[in-house]
C-alpha cells in the first residue's frame, strides 16, 4: 500500500481537493472530519474537553469558536487540547489503514502533516496551494473569522513556500475547479502507476 499525505494551509482548498481524490476512487482519511466527529454531538472527546476547558461545550458538542478563543493564543492550553485530540485521531487513522490494507493507494488528509511530524509516515506528499491574496480572501470570508484569528492560525502553520518546497506534488487551486480536477486526475494516475509498478 502506498500511503500518501495531503496537506495545505488554511484556505488553500485542501478539503475540495481531498473530495476530488475520493471521487477518483482513492480511499481518504480526513483528519479534520474525524476531529469534528469526536467533538460533535455525543462525540467521544466532548466530556474530556469540557473537563479541561469548562464552558466550551453544549448540546451540539464542542463550541469550536469558544474553544479556539481559549487555546489559539495560549500555547500551553493548545498543547493540552492536542494531547486529547491527537491520540484519538491516531487510533481512527490506524483503523482506516487496517480497513484499506488491500488498497494500492490511500490518502491521509492531514492539515498539520509537517507541523506534527506526520510526513514521516507517508511515501508521497501532496501540497494544496494558492497565492496569499487568494488564501486571505477565502479565509476572511468565513463566518466568524477575523484578520487577527487568521494571523494566529498562520503562526501555527509552516509557511506555504516551505510546504511547496517539500512536496512531491503541488496542486494549485487558484484557477477553476475543472483545472484543479485535471491536476488531481493526473496526479492520481501517476500515483497508481508507481503503486502498481
Amino acid at each position: 500500500m502506498m500511503v500518501v499525505g495531503l496537506t495545505g494551509s488554511i484556505g488553500m482548498g485542501k478539503s475540495t481537493v481531498s473530495k476530488m481524490f475520493a471521487d477518483e476512487g482513492i480511499p481518504v482519511f480526513d483528519a479534520d472530519a474525524e476531529v469534528h466527529r469526536l467533538q460533535g454531538r455525543e462525540g467521544a472527546l466532548v466530556e474530556a474537553i469540557e473537563a479541561s476547558f469548562p464552558g466550551t461545550t453544549g448540546q451540539a458538542g464542542v463550541d469550536r469558536g469558544a474553544l479556539a478563543e481559549r487555546v489559539l493564543a495560549a500555547p500551553e492550553a493548545l498543547r493540552q487540547l492536542e494531547a486529547l485530540i491527537h491520540p484519538a485521531v491516531a487510533r481512527a487513522r490506524e483503523a482506516f489503514l487496517a480497513k484499506h490494507a488491500a488498497d494500492p493507494i490511500v490518502l491521509l488528509d492531514i492539515p498539520l502533516l509537517f507541523e506534527k511530524e506526520g510526513w514521516r509516515a507517508v511515501a508521497k506528499i501532496l501540497v494544496v496551494s494558492a497565492p496569499a491574496d487568494v488564501q486571505r480572501s477565502r479565509v476572511l470570508a468565513r463566518p466568524g473569522m477575523t484578520a487577527e484569528k487568521f494571523a494566529q492560525i498562520l503562526r501555527q502553520q509552516l509557511p506555504d513556500a516551505e510546504k511547496r518546497a517539500r512536496a512531491d506534488f503541488v496542486i494549485d487551486t487558484a484557477g477553476s475547479l475543472d483545472r484543479t480536477r485535471d491536476s488531481v486526475r493526473r496526479i492520481a494516475a501517476c500515483l497508481r502507476a508507481e503503486a502498481t509498478a
